[in-house]
């Protein structure tokens, strides 16, 4: 995607200004982790040093204690609780008011209650994974600088929901599914084949498969056509 997909700054600045950001990356997908890293880890040309990583919610705490980077790149799906749990067991860090430690979301997912979960939790920011390299780098470091920073599309899903003073509702339906589950969900009622459901979210068909048979099951539907009205029915497409 191009640059509109963060706010920008200028390119390689942080390296130009001779500054390092330290940060963890944290994603349960290797691969993506390793994209990542080789994107933006070359610090003598970005600036950034990524210090750690971690895979799920426990390890990523573990890091986080033991490294304190300045940012935390976190997905929001994430085995152990998601990215909404490691900023429960993160709040003490991040409101250090010597050495904070900042946290920018990076997800595949674009939807309003992910983006405004992490925000609510904690999280200065939510850029989706089809940032490019140079824009991920110029979030890192205007999150370092306290800045807030998004994808413009998801700005304002956070902007409508502080506005309201009206507290969602609760959909005891759809809290009986995990995040990764919602995902599926609502790719599926997009309109996606399994195919293409498994290379957004990097995981295998049969992955996918089981989350729909998870789905259909917590939420008694028969089929991806009454789960589609489902979800249509919630605004969740």
């Amino acid at each position: 995607m191009s640059s509109e997909d963060a706010q920008q700054g200028e390119a390689g600045g942080g390296a130009a200004e001779g500054r390092t950001v330290r940060v963890v990356l944290v994603d349960d997908h290797r691969m993506f982790r390793t994209g990542v890293q080789a994107e933006i880890g070359e610090t003598g040309r970005t600036g950034v040093e990524v210090v750690g990583e971690a895979a799920d919610v426990d390890q990523a705490v573990t890091v986080i204690t033991a490294t304190r980077p300045e940012v935390v790149l976190l997905d929001v799906h994430l085995p152990g609780g998601g990215g909404v749990e490691v900023l429960r067991r993160s709040a003490a860090m991040m409101a250090d008011a010597e050495r904070p430690v900042r946290f920018l979301a990076l997800s595949v997912s674009d939807a309003a209650e992910d983006v405004i979960g992490v925000i609510r939790g904690g999280a200065r920011g939510y850029v989706t994974k089809t940032i490019t390299g140079t824009d991920l780098v110029n979030a890192v470091f205007r999150v370092s600088d306290g800045d807030a920073v998004f994808s413009p599309r998801l700005a304002g899903f956070v902007l409508d929901a502080f506005a309201s003073t009206d507290a969602p509702p609760v959909d005891e339906d759809l809290d009986r599914l995990t995040q990764r589950e919602r995902e599926v969900l609502r790719l599926i009622a997009r309109g996606y084949a399994y195919k293409e459901i498994a290379k957004q979210l990097f995981i295998s068909v049969k992955t996918v498969e089981s989350h729909v048979s998870a789905v259909l099951r917590k939420l008694q539907l028969s089929n991806r056509h009454e789960l589609t009205r489902w979800a249509a029915a919630r605004r969740l497409i």
